[in-house]
């Protein structure tokens, strides 16, 4: 009897493990994404703008785990180096922050405002562990800027220093380290010297030879979805939003990222995921960054369920 009894307990013991285990398993499928956040030019991962959008999430779909990322030790850390610290070290060390975060290693939506866009693009092509799902980019610079006609920061010198070095010599090798800016600054009057001496846009938009991880990182996307606002004071030209640019040698006609060699040429699996409906094209009738709280719970939230 004892023994049967203690057999009995074991299996009613296993019972419940197997039943918390299976409870467990559907909770977490039931659960949405986490979201990662990385914002943009002026901004820091937990105030301001950025902390406006984190709510927007958090408010439509409750329960949902969000990293914002923070680039540095401290929010003024964070800003500052949103000028001043090289893209690709910023992108290295996001890639560490979302490799060591147990919440993301059964994927992740990713949200990246203005250049942190490309540069949360830059992640999915050069790390693709832990998965990310989907790709939403809010006026980013995709194709890069060739002018700064309004640079927002806590501080109008910022922008104004950025200006005089960007004039001085964006492609300079000591500027392209440092200044972030100029390591997007996309020269459609000089495109030899912006494909040799880019150190970040040229080579995740595959100006200097073929990488072909880059391609199939990015090729992995349930959706790559790019919003363009279509009275952008910020950004020029605004069409780079959408990965167009000016057509080269000069700087007032812009072609789309359909007619580029970038997309007829493949270079980076954009046409591909064209034709698999991977890609998604939304617009805003409004300045840099501006949408409503409805416009984002309709258009956006079902791309993070």
């Amino acid at each position: 009897m004892a023994a049967h009894g203690a057999r009995l307990s074991l299996l009613l013991l296993l019972c419940s493990v197997l039943e918390a285990s299976s409870w467990q398993t559907v909770r977490n499928s039931t659960q949405p994404p986490p979201v990662v956040i990385w914002h943009g030019m002026g901004d820091s991962c937990c105030k301001g703008v950025t902390l406006h959008f984190i709510k927007l999430v958090k408010e439509a779909i409750p329960g949902i785990y969000v990293l914002s990322l923070q680039i540095g030790n401290s929010i003024k850390e964070d800003i500052k180096n949103g000028y001043f610290m090289n893209v690709n070290d910023q992108v290295e060390l996001v890639c560490n922050i979302l490799s060591k975060d147990r919440k993301l290693k059964n994927g992740y939506n990713a949200m990246g405002f203005s250049q942190g866009g490309q540069f949360i693009r830059a992640v999915a092509q050069r790390c693709p562990s832990p998965p990310m799902i989907n790709l939403i980019t809010f006026g980013s610079q995709h194709q890069g800027v060739y002018g700064l006609p309004h640079c927002p920061g806590e501080s109008s010198q910022f922008c104004d220093w950025i200006r005089k070095l960007l004039n001085f010599g964006a492609y300079r090798n000591s500027i392209q380290k440092q200044l972030v800016q100029a390591e997007y600054w996309h020269d459609p009057m000089n495109e030899e010297l912006y494909r040799s001496k880019s150190v970040f846009l040229a080579d995740i938009n595959q100006e200097r030879g073929i990488n072909e991880s880059y391609k199939e990182n990015l090729l992995k996307l349930k959706k790559f979805v790019m919003i363009k606002f279509l009275k952008d004071s910020m950004v020029d030209p605004i069409d780079s939003e959408w990965f167009g640019f000016y057509k080269a040698g000069q700087a007032k006609d812009t072609c789309t990222l359909q007619e580029s060699a970038l997309y007829q040429e493949d270079r980076l699996g954009l046409k591909a995921m064209d034709k698999l409906n991977k890609l998604e094209f939304l617009s805003v009738d409004g300045d840099h960054l501006q949408f409503s709280q409805e416009w984002f719970n309709t258009h956006i939230v079902p791309y993070l369920n």
